[in-house]
C-alpha cells in the first residue's frame, strides 16, 4: 500500500493540473445570463406537440429547416441532401432528393425565380436552379462564402446558418459564429458548443443587394440564427440563439452592434434594432412565417442552469472542454415552438416534455398543417393546424 500511495497521488496531482491547465479551443468570455421565463405565464408546460405524425426520412437525419413551395415541402439534411415531399404527404410518402451540397445544408428559401438558396453551414451560401422534371439535375453556384469585414483581407463566412430573400431580391444571410466553423469543428452542433461555451459573440448578420455587393448590417450577435421578413415588408425579425432572444430591425439598417442597441427601448418603434421578446426558456433556432401574423421560433433544448451559472466564471467554462464530452452541460431534450407576433406577443406554445421529437428548431406552417423542423429527428414530424388551436 505503501509503494501505492505516491502512484495515486501523481494521479490525483496530474489529474488536477490537466482540469486547471490543459489547452481549451475556447477563450471564454465573462457576461450576465439574462433572467429566465421558464416553464410560467404563456410557457406553462403542456403536451400540445406530443403525438405528431411522422413523415420518415429512411435512414436520414436532421430536417433542420423546412420551406413550402409549389406543393413541395423541402428539407436539409445532415447528409448534405435536400429532399421534398408533397404537402399533402400520406402514410408511408417517401422523400425525393433533388440536389447534394457536399455540406451541411441548414436555411432554405425559394428566390422570385424559382431557385432555391441554401445556407450550407459548411460551404457558405449557395443557389440551386432545380430542374423542371424530378429526373433532372440541380445546378448549384456558390454565392457567398467569404466577405469584406474591415480585415486586410475577405473573412470567410465561417457558420452559414439562416437565409432569407426580400421580393426585390435582397438576400440575408446569418453567420453565426467567426470563430468556430463547422467544417473546422467537425459539425454544426460541436462548433455551436464551442461557441456557446465561449460566449464571444461574434456572429453577423450579412445583406447582399439585387447588384451582388454583400455587406454586414449587423454585428456582435451571440449566434445569430433564424431569419424572418415583417409584415410591412420593412422589417427583419432576427433571433439570437445563445441570448435567449428576438430582435426586429429595420431592413435599411447597416453596420449595426447588438452589443450597442441590446438596450433599446421595446416600443422604440423608430429605431433601427430593437429586443421584442427575451429571456426565453430555451434557445430559440430558426424564424419562420405563419398566417395570420404568426411568426414561429423552436427552443432547441431548455436553458442549462450550468451555463447560466458558469457565464461569469470563465475558468468553470475553460474547466467543462477538459471532461468527457458526456460531461459536457448539454440539456435534456425537450419539444418546444412557439408562435409570436412582431411586436413579441406570444400566440402559441406548443410542448413536448418527453422530447419524442428532439431538438425543435421551428415549425412551417402549410396546406394546413404544422410542419416541424429538427435538429436530429430522422422524420419530419407534423400535425394538423386545428390540433393546435389555430
Amino acid at each position: 500500500m505503501r509503494r501505492l500511495l505516491p502512484v495515486l497521488a501523481l494521479v490525483f496531482f496530474g489529474l488536477i493540473a490537466w482540469l486547471a491547465l490543459a489547452p481549451v479551443p475556447i477563450e471564454p468570455v465573462s457576461w450576465q445570463a439574462p433572467g429566465n421565463t421558464g416553464y410560467t405565464g404563456p410557457h406553462a408546460p403542456n403536451h400540445k406537440l406530443a403525438g405528431l405524425r411522422m413523415i420518415d426520412l429512411g435512414g436520414e437525419e436532421g430536417p433542420e429547416d423546412l420551406v413550402a413551395h409549389d406543393g413541395w415541402i423541402y428539407a436539409g439534411l445532415k447528409s448534405g441532401k435536400v429532399v421534398r415531399v408533397p404537402v399533402d404527404a400520406g402514410p408511408g410518402a417517401k422523400p425525393q432528393a433533388v440536389l447534394d451540397t457536399g455540406g451541411r445544408p441548414l436555411g432554405l428559401a425559394f428566390d422570385a425565380q424559382g431557385r432555391l438558396l441554401i445556407a450550407d453551414a459548411m460551404r457558405g451560401l449557395l443557389r440551386a436552379t432545380l430542374p423542371a422534371a424530378a429526373a433532372g439535375a440541380a445546378r448549384v453556384e456558390l454565392l457567398l462564402d467569404r466577405i469584406d469585414d474591415g480585415g486586410p483581407r475577405p473573412d470567410p463566412v465561417r457558420y452559414a446558418d439562416a437565409v432569407l430573400v426580400e421580393p426585390d431580391g435582397r438576400i440575408w444571410l446569418t453567420d453565426a459564429s467567426r470563430r468556430f466553423g463547422a467544417r473546422q469543428w467537425g459539425g454544426t452542433f460541436e462548433a455551436s458548443v464551442l461557441d456557446t461555451l465561449e460566449h464571444s459573440c461574434t456572429g453577423r448578420l450579412i445583406v447582399i443587394e439585387p447588384d451582388g455587393r454583400a455587406a454586414v448590417a449587423m454585428r456582435d450577435l451571440c449566434f445569430p440564427n433564424g431569419l424572418a421578413l415583417a409584415g410591412d415588408g420593412r422589417h427583419l425579425l432576427l433571433s439570437e440563439t445563445t441570448a435567449y432572444r428576438i430582435w426586429k430591425l429595420r431592413t435599411d439598417a447597416r453596420g449595426l452592434s447588438a452589443k450597442a442597441l441590446a438596450d433599446t427601448p421595446r416600443d422604440a418603434a423608430d429605431a433601427p434594432a430593437r429586443v421584442i421578446l427575451d429571456k426565453l426558456p430555451g434557445f430559440p433556432d430558426n424564424l419562420a412565417r405563419g398566417e395570420n401574423g404568426r411568426t414561429w421560433t423552436g427552443l432547441t433544448k431548455p436553458r442549462s442552469p450550468v451555463i447560466d451559472f458558469a457565464a461569469d466564471q470563465p475558468w468553470l467554462r475553460s474547466l467543462t472542454m477538459r471532461l468527457p464530452r458526456s460531461l459536457w452541460p448539454v440539456p435534456r431534450a425537450y419539444g418546444h415552438v412557439i408562435a409570436f407576433d412582431e411586436e413579441g406577443k406570444v400566440l402559441a406554445d406548443l410542448q413536448d416534455p418527453d422530447g419524442l421529437y428532439p431538438e425543435t428548431t421551428a415549425v412551417t406552417e402549410a396546406g394546413g398543417r404544422l410542419f416541424v423542423q429538427s435538429l436530429h429527428a430522422r422524420a419530419i414530424g407534423w400535425m394538423e393546424r386545428s390540433k393546435a388551436g389555430l
